[in-house]
């Protein structure tokens, strides 16, 4: 189970990314913003199984399978996060001119 995401993780991993939740048929739209631009969403599948897998989330919110546990269990912060995607070149750093 130590390697697996499940739908609590996925649902810490949302909370703790301050995300926007939308509701669905068959899955609920997790969507992340920064700075008032979405840089990431996954789903979560309804139903009443909390050990299902969600195995995708770590390609759609840009971290390793490692990290993705590290958000689900808190160590890794949202702050954190967005460190990681800036340094992948999905956030790119604010322009202080602006």
């Amino acid at each position: 189970m130590a390697n697996n995401i499940t739908k609590e993780h996925a649902e810490r991993i949302a909370e703790k990314l301050s995300a926007v939740i939308e509701a669905g048929a068959k899955h609920d739209l997790v969507k992340i913003y920064y700075n008032n631009r979405k840089v990431a969403q996954y789903g979560i599948q309804r139903g009443s199984k909390k050990d299902a897998p969600h195995s995708y989330i770590p390609g759609q919110i840009f971290v390793s399978k490692r990290d993705r546990l590290l958000l689900a269990q808190r160590p890794l912060s949202r702050d954190g996060w967005v460190e990681i995607l800036k340094r992948k070149g999905v956030i790119e750093e604010e322009d202080e001119a602006g």
